[in-house]
């Protein structure tokens, strides 16, 4: 029998990425689920993109304005203190209406992330 332990992660000591615009993130992750920890600067933004994980974001301050669907038509504004759920495979984007400090929650974790493969991220 295996025995299970307890893993302490400090932030601070998590390391940091500089993506598009003035995004910078930083990412947990077990063989199951990922949290990450995003600092967006008002005005950036995440451009349109999918993936097959499950996505809470839950915005801490600041505020998002997400967009959903293959037309971009749905659009929903995240505030301090609410979390929204992405299903897997829903074509969305997002934008910072102002400075804003967000968790984002997958289930799995996301490989492009992990793998560095995420180029709509860095562009």
């Amino acid at each position: 029998m295996s025995e299970e332990k307890a893993v302490v992660s400090r932030w601070d000591d998590v390391r940091l990425d500089r993506m598009r615009g003035g995004i910078t993130r930083r990412f947990v992750h077990s063989d199951k689920m990922m949290v990450g920890q995003i600092h967006f600067a008002k005005g950036d933004s995440v451009p349109a993109h999918r993936h097959d994980n499950e996505q809470y974001t839950y915005v801490l301050s600041g505020a998002l304005r997400f967009r959903f669907g293959e037309d971009q038509a749905e659009e929903v504004l995240v505030g301090a203190g609410e979390i929204v759920l992405i299903p897997g495979g829903l074509l969305h984007s997002a934008s910072a209406d102002e400075d804003t400090f967000e968790l984002d929650i997958f289930c799995p974790p996301r490989r492009d992330w992990i793998e560095g493969d995420d180029a709509y991220m860095r562009k």
